[in-house]
């Protein structure tokens, strides 16, 4: 990864250096004012190559059609991820509406929810832009929600989620700081999360977690006993974990159930009694609501939790599912969910035999699109 940012500065540096470091941390950003009527900016964070390749997807696709638009990846300096492989990708393909954002200044547990270093890019990068995605990603720390952490939560990237829960926080305020003035409270505004990014949207807005749907909603403690509860209540696929060697798919299909009055609903134009499989990847889910969040999305059983909206902010969407994963919209794509299928599978075709299924996905990207324009 190429470090753009001045180290940290600690309290016995000269004021000097602190104007290097403000100085450094400007040039390095590619934002600049967009031009008037020609220019739609969006924000996304963890910009991996795997991202980039979605967005492309989405945009070669027309899923995501917004003409003009420039998107720009946020990320820590301290995140794992290979971000340098990220901006090859891009200088490879020629994707000359792709930019990146790092960003160096310091943060912790402690100063998440509230003014921090980060403030000022938070600020820069939402004036500057339409709207934001939260990609799908690793757990988050329990502690940061106030919980010990369960065995099978495993954290691999925390300044990653410092990062997007701060911005968050910033965005839509929460119950860390009642007093705090959000982002969103100056204009309109779009927010996507997508699996983390949905579960990110609950904590940094206050929520918690449950740290493993099976063992903490379900009780169970075998993946025999998950096999059992049949494949509409499967968020991972377990016969994956069962028996990788047999190369089956590692996700799962599954249909969710929609709340009447939800957001799927009033501004999509679905009728709640229709149940649209997704694409799921997930072991956590919502727990203790964030502040300002609803539920608008279950599972067919009701005790998880699929998608959330904001009661304040129009335009605020939180999914627990992959609706960008390329894998759904490539017809050539197919694979095996299980041992008892004697060929591979399309997930499109899924999707198309299970009406509204491939509707619902598209209607998500297409109300994307026309929020970040409005």
């Amino acid at each position: 990864m190429i470090k753009r940012h001045a180290r940290k500065l600690s309290g016995g540096r000269t004021l000097l250096a602190i104007l290097f470091m403000a100085v450094a941390c400007a040039n390095a950003s590619p934002l600049a004012p967009p031009a008037p009527g020609k220019r739609v900016s969006l924000a996304v964070l963890n910009p991996s190559v795997w991202t980039v390749k979605d967005l492309a997807m989405l945009r070669e696709k027309r899923l995501l059609d917004v003409p003009g638009l420039s998107v720009v990846g946020v990320y820590h300096e301290k995140e794992k991820t290979d971000y340098a492989a990220a901006r090859r990708y891009v200088e490879a393909n020629h994707l000359d509406w792709f930019t990146f954002h790092p960003i160096a200044a310091d943060l912790s547990p402690e100063t998440l929810f509230g003014a921090n270093a980060c403030t000022p890019e938070f600020r820069k990068i939402f004036e500057q832009c339409a709207g934001i995605i939260f990609f799908g990603g690793p757990d988050i720390p329990p502690e940061i929600y106030g919980e010990k952490m369960s065995l099978l939560t495993e954290v691999s990237d925390p300044a990653r989620h410092y990062l997007e829960l701060s911005f968050i926080f910033h965005l839509l305020g929460g119950s860390q700081d009642e007093k705090f003035k959000p982002l969103l409270g100056r204009r309109h505004f779009a927010v996507l999360g997508i699996c983390l990014g949905c579960e990110s949207l609950n904590v940094g807005t206050g929520g918690s977690l449950v740290q493993d749907i099976w063992s903490g909603t379900y009780g169970l403690s075998s993946i025999e006993d998950v096999i059992a509860l049949g494949r509409d209540n499967w968020h991972t696929n377990p016969l994956y974990r069962l028996d990788p060697s047999r190369g089956l798919f590692p996700s799962s299909l599954h249909p969710i159930k929609l709340v009447p009055q939800g957001f799927f609903c009033a501004r999509l134009g679905l009728p709640p009694n229709v149940t649209p499989s997704v694409y799921s990847a997930h072991h956590q889910q919502i727990k203790r609501l964030g502040k300002g969040l609803r539920v608008i999305a279950t599972s067919l059983d009701g005790r998880v939790v699929e998608a959330v909206e904001h009661e304040r902010f129009r335009d605020v969407l939180g999914v627990q599912f992959h609706p960008e994963a390329p894998d759904l919209y490539d017809p050539d794509f197919r694979t095996r969910f299980g041992p008892d299928q004697d060929s591979p599978i399309s997930l499109l075709a899924v999707l198309e035999n299970n009406p509204p299924s491939l509707d619902f996905h598209k209607k998500i990207w297409a109300w994307l699109g026309r929020a970040l324009v409005d």
